[in-house]
């Protein structure tokens, strides 16, 4: 959908509220405030593409700001990473701020609060003043240093600076109210004593302001418009307001601070602290594993920019947490890759294939499309021979009538190539096919015009010529854990929900075209899944992940639900058939007379109402030439969202998917897009 006809989320509307009622498009600022403790991660994408994201709609500068308060933490390596993390994602920020770099402003205005008789030093416990501090149901009550004087605290406070004291011996709290309903108001904490040295300032000094001091004065200090934080920031927002209340004089924009859903995903961990267990363990190999949920893990894994910031957009902005299933991260890397990635053949389980009427000692080179779905990428050529090696699991000894593979007696054709026949095959002394030997049909060469060229078989397979393949380790990243909510078991530790095959390491066999792969480039190994260069990766030693499958694997893993006693069982079944025979109608519904294709459309209708909304979402990554699985696309998400009582706009992909249809130069698409 275009920029025009999109509807404004929450966030942009408060902004064009306060642009009607006062601000000016000058006044507007944002920011990205990550604290540089670790690794930026998916669910920071969503921050990072709100604010920037609001930078851009408006042409206003966003400032990469870094909350850098406490020093037993935090790394300059952070602080790189973070830089790189959101450049590579195409952001621009207008500054690089820490908050370091207002601590003699934080001091100078925490002495001010103690003058004015709004600020303390206590010398309790932590346990002690969490007991006085009350509960949500149960007012706390003052500790025995509330009353302390102006000139003894502004005493303690300097020396406390001065580094006379221990840490934990003495603490800066705000004295507001201990019977607060909101527990964060009760006499929160404004520094502590810290005898760490700080990545920036070095042992410079000795106390550090806590999050909820830094945070509303940095958004002041640097004039940011909306300062944009994550729903669990909601509670603060009071306390945010109480301290810029102290400081604010009334001559200068006043920040505001609004809260949105932050990103949820199903299999993963968000937690930085879980994270960094992760790395220190050894359960990963760094922060920049493959299978980490961070950018830099992502990014090394083979997803992109935009598939990162496409599924940003698709997942919304939310004033309520949910859920979002990976498997909408997934479609995205897939989208983004279909359009972009060279098709390649590689065999990752291999076997020798032998075709026995293949003139010994020959080959010829066979050219391929580089990527049906740009025209523009050109061709390449193909090395072919009397031997090859295919996918073990494409051959079968004895198969049923549904296996479009190849068989003995059967024929399928070779990618590029030939039309082949199977006629036997060679076992070692354990039972297992070493060799299988086929006829190949010399007239059948795909792109030659002749009759036998374009006969139709079954199958099609991939493959590699033995004696011009090269090997590569190929590494099979899947999901990190087996389990939807790895951190939501009070009774298990998040580390027993790791998948055990997260991880494969195999010898692949490529095309020779591949070895001049360099790191970070992205393929297509063919039938297999999205493939791109590692890090580790050199000319002598090619090493290639596996970014995402073609297909969602984890869909068929997912339990079923039980109906009830007394109702149908096969429901799932029916889904499933609904949806094997709506791809089957969709594939000849552009070829259709017009009056079959209309009866046709009407049959889809009726099964869509039962398809889930991940199986229509399925749809929208069909190849553009496919016009007929589009159209029957189309139709479905029509009738789904009419079934469910859902509007289009809140399903993910839908509205870029019928913006494509409209805009498609095929009548009949345009025609069902339309409505």
């Amino acid at each position: 959908m275009s920029e025009a006809h999109k509807s404004l989320n929450f966030l942009e509307q408060i902004v064009e509220d306060d642009l009607a009622n006062g601000y000016t498009r000058e006044q507007l600022r944002f920011r990205f405030p990550p604290e540089p403790n670790g690794y930026l991660h998916i669910g920071h994408c969503k921050a990072i593409g709100i604010s920037f994201g609001l930078g851009e709609k408006y042409d206003a500068p966003v400032n990469l700001r870094f909350d850098d308060t406490n020093p037993a933490k935090e790394e300059q390596e952070y602080v790189d990473a973070i830089k790189e993390d959101v450049s590579w994602l195409g952001y621009k920020w207008d500054k690089v701020c820490f908050s370091s770099d207002y601590f003699q402003q934080l001091y100078d205005w925490a002495v001010l609060l103690i003058k004015y008789g709004k600020a303390y030093v206590d010398s309790q416990s932590s346990e002690e003043m969490a007991e006085q501090k009350g509960t949500p149901t149960q007012a706390g009550v003052a500790g025995p240093y509330r009353d302390r004087s102006v000139a003894e605290n502004l005493d303690l406070f300097e020396r406390m600076k001065a580094g006379e004291f221990k840490e934990g011996e003495h603490v800066l709290r705000a004295k507001i109210d201990m019977e607060d309903p909101n527990m964060l108001m009760r006499d929160p904490l404004m520094y502590r004593i810290l005898h760490k040295e700080h990545h920036r300032t070095g042992d410079a000094w000795c106390i550090y302001p806590m999050y909820d001091w830094t945070h509303g004065e940095s958004d002041y200090i640097e004039q940011i418009s909306h300062s944009l934080c994550s729903l669990e920031f909601k509670p603060h927002r009071k306390l945010y307001d109480w301290f810029l209340d102290q400081v604010y004089t009334g001559k200068d924009l006043r920040t505001k601070q609004r809260e949105f859903a932050r990103l949820n995903l199903n299999y993963t961990i968000m937690s930085k602290r879980k994270l960094l267990r992760l790395v220190e363990e050894g359960v990963v190999t760094g922060w920049d594993d493959p299978r980490m949920p961070t950018i830099s893990g992502l990014r090394r894994r083979g997803y992109t920019p935009v598939a990162l910031r496409n599924f940003v957009d698709k997942v919304g902005v939310a004033k309520r947490e949910n859920v979002i299933d990976v498997s909408l991260l997934e479609f995205n890397i897939r989208e983004d890759l279909n359009k972009i990635a060279t098709r390649v053949m590689g065999v990752l389980d291999p076997v020798k294939l032998v075709i026995t009427n293949y003139p010994e000692g020959n080959e010829e080179v066979l050219e391929a499309d580089n990527n049906p779905e740009d025209p523009s990428a050109g061709t390449r050529y193909v090395p072919f021979s009397r031997e090859l090696y295919i996918e073990r699991e494409d051959f079968k000894e004895d198969a049923g009538n549904k296996y479009f593979r190849l068989t003995l007696g059967s024929e399928v054709r070779l990618k590029n190539a030939y039309i082949i026949k199977g006629e036997s095959v060679v076992k070692d002394a354990s039972g297992t096919i070493t060799e299988i030997h086929c006829t190949f049909d010399p007239e059948s060469r795909s792109g030659s015009g002749t009759e036998a060229s374009k006969r139709t078989v079954k199958g099609t397979l991939h493959w590699v010529s033995i004696q011009h393949a090269i090997k590569a380790e190929v590494r099979l990243y899947d999901r990190l854990f087996n389990n939807e909510s790895p951190d939501g078991d009070p009774e298990k530790d998040f580390i027993s929900f790791i998948n055990p095959d997260s991880l494969k390491v195999i010898t692949g066999y490529l095309e020779p075209f591949m070895a001049n792969a360099t790191v970070g480039d992205s393929f297509q190994f063919q039938r297999l899944g999205y493939f791109n260069v590692d890090l580790d990766s050199s000319p002598q030693n090619l090493v290639f992940n596996r970014t995402v499958g073609l297909r969602d694997s984890w869909a068929k893993q997912k339990p079923k639900q039980q109906p009830e006693q007394g109702q149908p069982k096969p429901q799932q079944q029916q889904q499933a058939s609904a949806l094997s025979t709506i791809n089957k109608l969709g594939k000849k519904l552009a070829n259709l007379p017009e009056e079959k294709r209309l009866a046709t459309i009407s049959d889809i209708e009726k099964l869509a109402g039962t398809l889930t909304q991940e199986e229509v979402i399925g749809f929208f990554g069909t190849a553009s030439k496919k016009v007929g699985t589009r159209m029957a696309g189309i139709v479905s998400l029509y009738a789904f969202a009419k079934a469910h009582s859902k509007e289009i706009s809140n399903i993910p992909g839908a509205e870029e998917f019928i913006q494509k249809a409209k805009e498609d130069k095929n009548e009949l698409l345009q025609d069902v897009a339309i409505r």
